[in-house]
Parts: structure tokens; sequence; C-alpha cells
């Protein structure tokens, strides 16, 4: 009886898997780039929707609903102000400010202000972000152009090389770095530097893309459920809770 070719024996996407697992022919698989840009896609912001509304009701539980002290009416206090009570205040508030991280290490506060606003405005703003949105949801936003968010792609990379160095060179911050630490850096920069390699197309750009995409779809669904979301909850506490440097009035304080 005729030997079966390796056809027949193993066909297709079945034989490279058992021949290895070849990566490469996965990755560059029209099944797995239109699962990763599809159903994989809505699966993880369907994850960050659901795990941010979660998250933002837990958060809130640990908080209660307090009423604003009335003991000193504005216009009252208003009266009373003179030109030396606001000086001792900004007196006060400068000398204060000398004990900050902002004070004693700018440049970490400088490079971690870059390196927020790149993680969320590029791909935000990111024309071909944008396309594929209006393409699905039939609206997009406003878009950079593509030499903007290349610099801001370059300079989070650079943020974020910054910071791994600082956790494995600086002893203070060593001391308190876990291995998750490394974990969140990892998935934040992995789909700059995946989206960057396929824009200069570098090794194989189907690859890269897919790897874009991935890394990305990962991110999001890691997010409410890692370090990632603090950006989520800064604002949530800056608005809300008292005592937290809070950018208005305020309505609610911890439950302790």
């Amino acid at each position: 009886m005729e030997e079966p070719g390796e056809k027949d024996r193993c066909p297709g996407f079945i034989c490279e898997i058992g021949d290895g697992l070849d990566l490469h022919y996965i990755l560059t698989n029209d099944l797995m780039y239109n699962l990763a840009s599809g159903t994989l896609a809505k699966i993880s912001f369907s994850v960050f929707f659901l795990g941010t509304v979660v998250r933002t009701v837990k958060f809130m539980s640990l908080t209660r609903k307090v009423q604003p002290d009335t003991t000193f009416p504005a216009g009252h206090i208003r009266n009373k102000v003179t030109a030396a009570d606001t000086r001792n205040v900004m007196h006060r508030a400068l000398a204060s400010m000398r004990h900050t991280v902002l004070a004693k290490n700018p440049l970490t506060i400088s490079i971690s202000l870059i390196f927020h606003v790149c993680l969320f405005a590029t791909p935000l703003f990111l024309l071909a972000h944008n396309i594929m949105i209006a393409r699905f949801m039939g609206v997009s936003l406003f878009s950079f152009s593509v030499q903007t968010t290349t610099i801001m792609t370059i300079l989070f990379l650079l943020c974020a090389f910054y910071f791994l160095a600082r956790r494995i060179f600086s002893a203070r911050v060593r001391m308190i770095t876990s291995f998750g630490d490394y974990v969140v850096l990892t998935i934040t920069t992995l789909p700059f530097l995946t989206g960057l390699l396929a824009y200069y197309q570098i090794y194989d750009y189907r690859v890269m893309i897919v790897l874009h995409m991935l890394s990305g779809e990962l991110m999001l669904a890691a997010a409410p459920f890692t370090k990632i979301f603090h950006m989520v909850f800064f604002f949530v506490a800056r608005f809300m809770i008292i005592g937290q440097h809070t950018i208005g009035k305020g309505n609610r304080a911890w439950q302790w």
C-alpha cells in the first residue's frame, strides 16, 4: 500500500505545528491576522471597559461622600485675607515643595510626564488607528501626523529604557521593584516597539504588525488589573478625593 504523502498525513497549519511549532508561519497566517484584527480586538476592548467599570466601582466603595466644610463662608474668608496672609501661604507652599519628588528628582518627573503623555496620546491620535476606528465605528478622532506620532513613539521608548535602567541600576528603586514591575513595563512597551518596527519594515512586516496588534490587545486587557490602571485612578482621585491634591472641591473621603 502506498505511503500517504506529507500533505495527506499532516495538512496545512497542523503540519507546521507538528514540525516544531513554526512561529513565523503562525504569525503570518491569514487566520492569525484575522483573529488578531477581529475577535481578539473585540475581546480585549470588552475586557478593558468591563474591567474599568468594575475597578472604578470597587474604588468608589472604598470612599464615602462627605459634606463640604461650611464653618467659614467663602465671602467671610475673602474679606479677612490680607497680603501678609497670602505671602505666608505662598512661603509655606514653596517650603513644602522642597521636600517633594518634583524638587528632589525633576529629571524623573519630567521623563514620567513625557512617558505618560505619549502612552496615552500616541495610540489615541495615531492616524492608522483612527482609520480603523472609522472603518468599524463610523467615527474618528483628530489625528497627529505620521512624523509626530513617530517622534512620540521614539520618545516613549527612550523613557521606557530610562525607567528600566533606573530599576536595574538605582539601589533604592531596585529594592522595591518586583518581577511584576518588569512585566508591566514590558507589556506597555511592546506595542510601541513592534509598531515602530512594523512602520520601518524591520524584519518581516506581517510578523511585526500581528505582534503589534497582539501586544496592544494584551496591554488593553491587562490594564484594569495591573499598575497601568493608575492612570485612570489618578484622575478619579484628583477630582473627587479630598486631601489628594484635589483639582476642585472634591466631595469624597477614604473609608477608614
